[in-house]
């Protein structure tokens, strides 16, 4: 598993490694999906593991420890309980207490939290993925970043004036159609 010192913290490697040697698990690296950062799947009693690779190494650890944690789920109860349910959230948490240290401070505060409840995508934890994206590659500008009453672009093109926040979401007016769309905070962008 000598690739993986490519993807994850050094420190990290012999007990992933371990895992998926144990239960016989193909991993695969992928191009950039925008629509998930990894996933799980078991077919003819085997199991398979897919991440992206343009994940940063605490980024693809949390990532990889997720689908790990819905490996050893399967193994256990096999397809009798809910994938993101209590079975899962328990092993997870379990994986991942190893690997806190592993963490800059202000990622391991974020994931403190995040293991209290686990969502089925750390992607949805606004903090924990705040202080993820300090350690990418290629820093992304989000919509929180940017002032209200500034245009900005998202990825397919479209056009947008940000006006405000509400609850949780920006309330952004497309200078396309003039209509009103609200935009997750993480939501990336370009001015």
């Amino acid at each position: 598993m000598e690739y993986l010192k490519h993807y994850i913290p050094s420190k990290s490697i012999d007990k992933i490694s371990e895992w998926l040697e144990e239960y016989n698990c193909t991993l695969t690296i992928k191009k950039r999906r925008t629509t998930k950062l990894g996933d799980y799947r078991y077919h003819k009693n085997k199991h398979y593991i897919s991440i992206n690779e343009d994940l940063n190494p605490y980024s693809f650890l949390i990532t990889l420890t997720h689908e790990i944690a819905h490996m050893v789920v399967t193994e256990k109860y096999s397809s009798r309980v809910s994938p993101h349910g209590k079975e899962w959230k328990n092993e997870f948490k379990k994986l991942m207490l190893g690997f806190i240290p592993l963490f800059p401070i202000e990622i391991q505060q974020s994931l403190a939290i995040h293991l209290k409840n686990p969502k089925a995508s750390s992607s949805s934890d606004y903090m924990l993925v705040k202080a993820l994206r300090k350690y990418d590659s290629q820093p992304t500008l989000t919509i929180s970043d940017i002032p209200n009453g500034s245009i900005f672009f998202t990825p397919n093109g479209k056009k947008y004036l940000k006006e405000k926040k509400i609850k949780t979401r920006f309330q952004c007016k497309s200078l396309n159609n003039n209509k009103i769309y609200l935009f997750y905070p993480l939501a990336e962008v370009r001015i």
